[in-house]
């Protein structure tokens, strides 16, 4: 790979970077950009890069919220510790919607629906969502993370199904879905951990 590979690849990084923290598909985004800057590599090797270059983001979020996903250490009482574990099983049930569905269809998906059409559509969709649903009056019903039931997980990790179709953001489907059942905004903010199990 020459200097001008390795500079479109360190391109498509910060892309990734940037992308991978606000409400907005990552992946989609990269899709685009590879429409004006792209990678001269075989097909396999692209779409290896794409899960590979999400490797940054998912270590960030393990250091950022360690204390949150480790059950044992830092001083965590008995009830902080059945809570962690508590955590894990509602992340663990918000990925199985999104592990059964990608698996079934993740080869149609990849010839049908990996196109900047799609991702552009996508991008649109979504954007008109988020504005609709900020408007719309809301009574959160949960503001802690312990509060979250495994209700409210299931249903979350339905709605980042769509996040399996490129242009739809893993994050913005859970914020979406998040806020539809009931959790305040904020909440779902220190929820992030969920990331780390919804890498389509």
């Amino acid at each position: 790979m020459d200097i001008i590979e390795l500079l479109k690849s360190a391109f498509l990084g910060l892309v990734e970077g940037i992308t991978e923290w606000l409400p907005i598909s990552s992946t989609g985004h990269m899709i685009l950009v590879d429409e004006f800057v792209h990678l001269n590599v075989t097909e396999e090797f692209w779409n290896m890069f794409l899960v590979v270059i999400q490797l940054g983001a998912i270590l960030a979020v393990c250091v950022l919220f360690l204390r949150d996903l480790l059950p044992f250490g830092f001083g965590k009482t008995r009830v902080e510790r059945r809570n962690t574990w508590s955590l894990w099983g509602k992340i663990v049930l918000g990925c199985i919607p999104a592990a059964v569905i990608g698996i079934l269809f993740d080869d149609f998906m990849e010839e049908h629906l990996y196109s900047s059409t799609v991702v552009a559509a996508a991008l649109i969709v979504y954007g008109i969502a988020f504005i609709l649903i900020e408007r719309r009056p809301r009574v959160p019903t949960t503001t802690k993370l312990s509060r979250i039931t495994y209700r409210q997980a299931l249903i979350v990790g339905a709605w980042q199904v769509l996040a399996l179709i490129p242009g739809t953001s893993r994050s913005g489907s859970t914020i979406i879905g998040g806020l539809l059942c009931g959790m305040s905004l904020s909440l779902i903010h220190i929820s992030e951990p969920t990331r780390l199990l919804s890498i389509s």
